[in-house]
């Protein structure tokens, strides 16, 4: 599969790789036909996706099974008037209907927005509105349903509302018939063979072409409302670096991605690359609270091959006796989306002879920054820019800085757009060219590069602290404090100053085994002025329970501040 798409698979180096990975671009390309009915052709009984839950429930569907089951769902959708473009939000958690239903929306041209459980009615009316949306998809939870149905009143665009049971294997909602509610099942036993022949004479032009929306997330919303980034249908494409070179996932081989279907993460590491690398993907549908520990046991259950996570997993599972367990069959460990500790980076290789990968990306990208293959990694960079990704770093005035001084992340656009780069913030135009302007996709992050050409993140451009004339990096401040055996987890922000203008401030989470204390805060600030710049040290420091966090998770410095 990877063949009829790369023209060629196999790199001797970071070097080569970045020089000659090319991807030959189909015309007319649909994820749905050309990678999953594709491979249902090629090897029908092949695992593709393998799926378990809490009530050691378990189910595994070939290619063959996911090509009939998401047919049958697009001509469901069809049936009930679901089109070209229409938006559809998919608030699915782990249920494995996500896959079908991600599937059939791609084979009728439709625009999917994956979305969260944790939506409230708020939630739900601003990105109804924002986005047209025509159909919501969800799993069978008493709030959330409440919430959208609340929200349909404020929604003229919202026609259907599909149900999924949130336990069970191929069970009905109890929902069903209830407030316009329809169910998933119900509507799928419905398809008849006049359907499915409906559904299977669209032809490819009057699906999709390669420019039209794909895929859409809303972002975080940490300092305004959310914006609704759109990919194209060659989204998936650009994963293959993500997937085959950066998770080294394996053909036929079977992957773990730690993500709810809600996040960009899960298309990242539980769908498109994955896929197009012939590797299975494995999905663990947890409701009871979850427990990082239980991660490890499915490795082992399951032979997991590969396994991607946010640092916070790895911090959690050093704390266990690993001993206890076998997960040799893991070969390969990536992380992304917050600083990785060398102390964790040393522990894990410790106990499992392997390094953890770290990379880079956003909702705007696919994975940009990488450890690529048996290159040198050095703990807490992001590693070195992927191909199509001409990354570098430019100072306020767009000039290109030097090693070692901290810049822009920006993303070189003068050959073009190219696969796994964002269209537009939808409707927003400006929004849109205020981050595409003058050549360069500016991300707002910050970074800087070291002699070896590896890039280390310090923060985004509006997390700056300009203390006494010294530029201040949020990032890089965090990085330092996980590092101390008290924090569990910290967020650093500014903190106004009369003489200094601003001085860093971190609020931080303890570990069990510490008391706040004003020795321990003294016993912090001197860490971090051993560990890195004095002048970086926080002068102020809060003890605290919890942080303020958006609904994906990301902290709200703002109301820190």
């Amino acid at each position: 599969m990877l063949e009829q798409f790369l023209e060629k698979t196999e790199f001797e180096n970071y070097d080569d790789f970045f020089k000659n990975f090319k991807i030959k671009v189909p015309k007319n390309f649909n994820f749905g036909y050309d990678v999953v009915d594709a491979l249902a052709a090629k090897t029908p009984n092949a695992n593709a996706l393998v799926w378990c839950n809490d009530n050691d429930e378990e189910k595994t569907f070939s290619f063959a099974e996911i090509k009939e089951r998401s047919d049958k769902a697009a001509a469901y959708f069809k049936k009930i008037g679901i089109k070209k473009g229409d938006f559809v939000m998919l608030i699915l958690q782990r249920r494995y209907e996500f896959w079908i239903s991600i599937i059939a929306l791609h084979k009728i041209g439709a625009a999917v927005i994956p979305a969260t459980h944790m939506l409230t009615k708020e939630d739900i009316v601003f990105r109804c509105n924002s986005a047209y949306i025509k159909s919501v998809i969800a799993v069978d939870d008493r709030d959330l349903f409440k919430y959208i149905d609340e929200a349909q009143v404020e929604c003229e665009s919202l026609k259907h509302k599909i149900a999924v049971a949130p336990f069970g294997i191929d069970s009905n909602t109890e929902y069903h018939n209830k407030n316009g509610w329809e169910d998933f099942y119900t509507g799928l036993d419905s398809v008849t063979e006049e359907d499915l022949a409906s559904f299977k004479n669209l032809t490819r032009k009057e699906i999709s072409c390669n420019d039209d929306v794909f895929l859409a997330y809303f972002t975080s919303g940490t300092t305004s409302h959310p914006k609704l980034v759109t990919h194209n249908f060659l989204y998936p494409l650009g994963h293959i670096v993500t997937a085959k070179y950066w998770q080294e996932v394996e053909k036929g081989g079977l992957h773990l991605t730690v993500a709810d279907t809600g996040w960009g993460k899960a298309v990242w590491g539980k769908l498109y690359g994955q896929w197009i690398s012939e590797c299975s993907v494995f999905v663990y549908d947890y409701h009871a609270k979850f427990k990082p520990i239980d991660l490890i046991k499915q490795i082992e259950k399951h032979n997991i091959t590969s396994f991607c996570a946010p640092p916070t997993i790895y911090r959690f599972l050093i704390q266990e006796d690993l001993s206890k367990y076998n997960f040799s069959s893991c070969k390969h460990w990536s992380t992304a989306g917050e600083p990785l500790s060398e102390e964790v980076f040393n522990k894990w290789k410790e106990v499992t002879g392997k390094e953890i990968h770290e990379g880079f990306g956003q909702t705007e990208t696919t994975l940009s920054l990488l450890n690529f293959g048996n290159e040198k990694i050095k703990p807490g960079s992001l590693g070195k820019p992927a191909p199509y990704y001409n990354v570098t770093l430019i100072d306020e005035d767009g000039n290109e800085v030097e090693d070692g001084e901290v810049g822009e992340i920006v993303v070189d656009m003068t050959n073009g757009r190219f696969p796994g780069l964002f269209m537009e913030y939808f409707g927003d135009p400006a929004k849109t060219k205020s981050v595409m302007h003058d050549g360069y996709y500016h991300t707002s992050d910050n970074a800087w590069r070291d002699e070896d050409g590896y890039f280390w993140f310090t923060g985004r451009n509006d997390d700056v602290i300009k203390c006494s004339g010294y530029r201040i990096g949020t990032f890089e401040v965090e990085s330092v404090l996980m590092q101390h055996p008290a924090v569990v987890e910290c967020a650093v922000t500014a903190a106004p100053d009369e003489v200094r203008g601003q001085v860093v401030k971190a609020t931080i989470i303890l570990n069990k085994d510490y008391t706040p204390s004003d020795e321990l805060k003294k016993d912090i600030q001197n860490f971090v002025k051993q560990t890195t710049a004095p002048y970086k040290y926080p002068r102020i420091i809060d003890f605290v329970d919890s942080l303020p966090k958006t609904i994906s998770g990301k902290i709200k410095r703002k109301d820190i501040k």
